[in-house]
């Protein structure tokens, strides 16, 4: 599977649990660590749960598991490393606060869109 293509099962996979602003950050010759960085944010820590577990769900059906997983015991922030994308799943006031999109200005970024052609 294609980086970009595991971006946009992570973003959709956000999106099917109501993630908010859902974002695409294509970190590609920005950063040794990974290619794109997904982020979303929710209003709660429980919807910060069930987003990240859907992510993970999702992408095991697809045979991708993450590297790393951080932040799930307080669900403020978690993060699921799957080594060529990240993706971040905040807490509306955590996202606000570390602001990872003025971070890393730089980088080319596009809004999540649901496909609705299925």
């Amino acid at each position: 599977m294609e980086t970009k293509d595991i971006a946009q099962k992570i973003a959709a996979a956000a999106n099917d649990k109501k993630a908010k602003d859902i974002l695409l950050l294509n970190m590609e010759g920005l950063s040794p660590v990974t290619d794109f960085y997904v982020i979303c944010s929710a209003g709660n820590s429980t919807l910060v749960k069930a987003i990240a577990d859907n992510i993970e769900d999702k992408l095991a059906e697809a045979g991708v598991h993450p590297t790393h997983k951080e932040g799930y015991a307080d669900a403020r922030w978690v993060l699921l490393d799957y080594g060529d994308v990240v993706a971040h799943v905040f807490l509306e006031e955590e996202r606000d606060f570390y602001n990872l999109e003025q971070l890393w200005a730089d980088a080319p970024s596009e809004s999540f869109v649901e496909n609705t052609d299925d």
